[in-house]
């Protein structure tokens, strides 16, 4: 049932408009006397899950007992991470989500199923897997909140993925990324429907239909003058509200170019991106647009790791972006890579499979790790005065010396393709 849903590429939601479009949601859901919210963490800020976090506790007071945090790998947030996100809510009701401990398996997909959605190129079971506190925390509202988004795993961000995977276990997100990468971003990305999502919906369908969980989705656009603005909100306990706000990202998040890029320079917010697990959007989101032969440049001064888990980075600093056909033959050869396929798939994501370059130019990471992992080294100092994020626009820009550059300015809230090489 879809319980609010409204949005446009011409909207723009103020602060005080999605407080009242929440509230007007969850006055339809009805009485509800012990809610978990599932927002997702600092690294999703631009989201706006924060605030409908901090509306839901004005509206259920003592009645929200519990906020889970979709971690999925990521480290927990600092204390001064968390209230600048979540502002005055209570801190004793966080808690934090372990990905390797804290988590039931509701059911398993059968290889079968897998083998089919992958073409045969996978066969293997799937565990939906939640934390704990989701399947037997005794809720009758399971908030799940977040922002639909062009998406490198699966294809659009949310909807079950929050629950699944950002409060999911080790295996299932490995295997999930895994399959993602395996039939590649190309064919994932920007797409509602994709062998991963479908895996998903299957567990949801035959595995949580029972848990009361209701979906809030917001879809958060670029205007013109280059700020974010709240495009829609929607707001149901089914796939509706899902393929709505999907629609609608589509519609504000995509830009098809007509011709590919030669050179595209993506800044990173130091407040958002401090590893190259989360800072690689910067590949994933442009690969589609930039030419063969085209260069990457990737402005990261809060970039000071690989992956944010101690594992996952010793994984990336001892394989690299090496491109797909390497890592896959890596996983068929090395167990360490094989026991952790979610930095197989990234490995995989990271890569330009040497169609272009990428230049990292990192703030906390040495130049011999930088070539370490196969990218390009730039001093940043250097790159930023030459590409000076404050001077540069959205888009295409030409510098003083005559060199054009398109630049974005963030990538985790768009997806560039060229027409050529989406629709293949």
């Amino acid at each position: 049932m879809l319980y609010y849903g409204a949005g446009s590429a011409g909207t723009r939601m103020t602060d005080e408009d999605l407080r009242s479009a929440l509230h007007e949601a969850l006055d339809r859901i009805g009485r509800r006397d012990k809610v978990i919210a599932v927002p997702p963490d600092i690294t999703r800020f631009h989201s706006r899950a924060g605030l409908m976090t901090q509306y839901a506790y004005e509206y259920y007071g003592s009645s929200l007992a519990d906020i889970l945090p979709a971690l999925g790998t990521h480290t927990p947030m600092s204390d001064e991470e968390r209230v600048e996100m979540f502002a005055s809510v209570p801190a004793d009701l966080f808690r934090a989500h372990r990905f390797r401990t804290d988590i039931v398996t509701l059911g398993e997909v059968p290889a079968g199923f897998i083998e089919r959605v992958s073409q045969g190129k996978l066969s293997f079971t799937w565990p939906a897997q939640t934390n704990k506190l989701v399947a037997d925390g005794g809720h009758d509202l399971i908030l799940s909140l977040g922002q639909v988004v062009p998406h490198e795993v699966i294809g659009m961000a949310n909807y079950n993925k929050n629950i699944f995977i950002g409060t999911g276990g080790s295996e299932g997100i490995n295997k999930s990324h895994y399959l993602g990468a395996v039939h590649g971003m190309e064919r994932i990305m920007g797409r509602a429907d994709n062998p991963v999502r479908q895996v998903l919906n299957y567990a949801h369908r035959e595995f949580a239909s029972h848990l009361p969980i209701v979906f809030a989705h917001t879809v958060v656009g670029r205007e013109s003058d280059g700020s974010l603005a709240l495009k829609g909100l929607f707001v149901g306990d089914d796939e509706e509200c899902f393929l709505r706000a999907a629609e609608l990202s589509l519609e504000v998040n995509f830009t098809m170019v007509e011709e590919p890029f030669r050179k595209v320079v993506v800044y990173l917010d130091p407040q958002e991106f401090r590893s190259t697990w989360l800072g690689n959007k910067s590949v994933y989101r442009t690969r589609m647009a930039i030419a063969d032969g085209g260069e990457l440049v990737v402005l990261a001064p809060g970039v000071k790791e690989f992956g944010e888990d101690k594992e996952i980075d010793r994984l990336i600093r001892r394989y690299g972006y090496v491109g797909t056909d390497p890592i896959i033959r890596l996983v068929e050869e090395r167990e360490d890579l094989r026991a952790n396929l979610s930095a197989a798939a990234h490995l995989i994501h990271g890569s330009s499979d040497d169609r272009f370059t990428i230049t990292y130019c990192p703030g906390h990471l040495s130049e011999e790790e930088v070539e370490g992992v196969s990218f390009r080294y730039g001093d940043l100092d250097r790159m930023m005065k030459r590409y000076d994020p404050t001077q540069l626009r959205d888009g295409y820009n030409t510098l003083p010396d005559g060199e054009e550059i398109y630049y974005v300015s963030n990538p985790a809230v768009g997806l560039w393709a060229h027409a050529d090489r989406f629709n293949a």
